[in-house]
């Protein structure tokens, strides 16, 4: 039986296992997925995580549960040679072993894109993770119950003042949902004003989401602006140590939440620990069927896809253009990478990778978003809702869609949750406590 490893269990990874499991006849082959997670992340999901819109487990979607023929690995890979067709990985006790393959899948997934700005590493979350999102929700409430108890001044400000680094989608849709949750909020302290908020959008080029053309992001920025937001254009973050904030046009405030969404990085593996070929920029040259190498110089039986490969985008009039490292392309070439590897194992011809887009579409906070295809660009709550409708359309499985469902259902009816959950990052402090009063006493 021929060994098929899948290193990644991202979007890519996830739907090339997924359609494996159907595609495979019974002794074809053997599917191998590694990843330290034993579920992928929704990613899309992430900015209503935070807003407190969607259970965080309803962004997750468990390996085990729905590849039921595909052994998962809760590893990390380590290292990947294609010359001995090994895989190093690690387990999480720290234990290595290697795999052997016929057959490789690269999904690694790209990792976030981090300066060497002083106070980043300490103070600064990321929103590329379930948990990050959990986390900056569970700050942001915890932030409001001892603004509550202080008076105004600057401590009070600076608990309420929040900055997101980066003006892509990630970064705009999770900015535009917590600025949303936050003024909800106020509804529950009245000790809190709307003057007591400071939201600060930094962006070092001179617009965000660069997916969509010029005046839809522009209206973005009036329309963020509009709701009390701080959108800083042509700026770069130059410090957040203890976290005071200091912006490269002049600016500083103190800010107790800070978001790093700067975008995206080569897979330290992928880039540093493979005898793959990789581009300047540490992505892997693959070819438009999802082959990794080149017309003239394949890597045999080696295939890859998703945000750490360089997929030449056919369906684009520029000359050597790649595919955009986001969920649309991912998913797809997962799907079309699944039917290549059949088609190769039984001697049939492999199609090439082409996808043209569906527009791009994004969520600003409850009952707000955009969505622009071609020169359509449809704004406010029409967008919005078309953005739910096209990712519970979208995410695997009817499962994870009726939950994900039932949720949005029960805040149209109740509202959302608003409770902080931020001592469950320290599960022990509770019982810890207890055992030093017990032992005082």
């Amino acid at each position: 039986m021929r060994e098929i490893v899948i290193v990644g269990g991202g979007y890519a990874g996830f739907y090339t296992a997924w359609r494996l499991e159907k595609a495979l006849r019974k002794g074809e082959a053997r599917v191998t997925i590694v990843d330290p997670r034993p579920y992928m992340t929704y990613q899309p999901f992430l900015p209503e995580v935070t807003a407190g819109s969607i259970e965080a487990r309803h962004a997750a979607v468990s390996l085990r549960r729905h590849l039921r023929r595909t052994r998962v690995l809760a590893s990390t890979v380590t290292d990947i040679r294609s010359a001995d067709r090994t895989v190093t990985v690690r387990s999480a006790q720290g234990d290595e072993e290697k795999l052997t393959y016929d057959i490789l899948v690269v999904t690694a997934g790209a990792v976030t894109r981090t300066f060497p700005i002083d106070g980043i590493a300490e103070q600064a979350i990321g929103l590329k993770h379930v948990e990050e999102a959990v986390a900056i929700r569970d700050r942001l409430m915890t932030a409001f119950d001892q603004a509550a108890t202080l008076p105004p001044g600057p401590e009070r400000r600076a608990l309420l003042t929040v900055t997101f680094v980066g003006g892509g989608f990630s970064g705009v849709e999770g900015f535009g949902e917590l600025l949303s949750l936050a003024t909800a909020m106020l509804k529950s302290y009245p000790e809190l004003g709307l003057e007591d908020l400071s939201f600060h959008l930094v962006e070092a080029r001179g617009r965000i989401l660069p997916e969509v053309a010029d005046k839809p992001g522009e209206w973005v920025v009036r329309h963020l602006e509009g709701r009390g937001a701080h959108v800083h254009l042509n700026t770069q973050m130059v410090s957040a140590a203890d976290g005071h904030v200091v912006l490269s046009d002049g600016q500083e405030y103190d800010s107790a939440l800070i978001v790093w969404t700067a975008g995206n990085a080569a897979n330290p593996v992928v880039h540093h620990h493979t005898d793959l070929p990789v581009d300047e920029r540490g992505m892997l040259v693959v070819r438009a069927d999802l082959r990794v190498g080149t017309d003239t110089d394949p890597v045999p039986d080696v295939w890859a896809a998703g945000d750490d490969a360089a997929v030449p985008d056919l369906a684009s009039p520029v000359p050597g253009a790649h595919t955009m490292p986001n969920a649309q392309h991912a998913v797809r070439q997962g799907k079309r990478l699944a039917k290549n590897i059949v088609a190769s194992l039984r001697g049939r011809k492999v199609r090439d990778y082409r996808h043209d887009s569906l527009g791009v579409v994004a969520t600003l906070g409850m009952g707000r978003g955009i969505f622009q295809y071609k020169r359509i660009v449809i704004k406010g709550l029409p967008a919005w809702l078309m953005h739910r409708g096209y990712h519970v359309l979208a995410v695997p499985t009817w499962e994870r869609k009726i939950r994900v469902m039932f949720v949005w259902t029960t805040a149209a009816l109740f509202g959302r949750d608003i409770v902080s959950l931020l001592s469950v990052q320290h599960p022990r402090d509770a019982f810890a406590n207890g055992t030093d009063q017990h032992r005082v006493h």
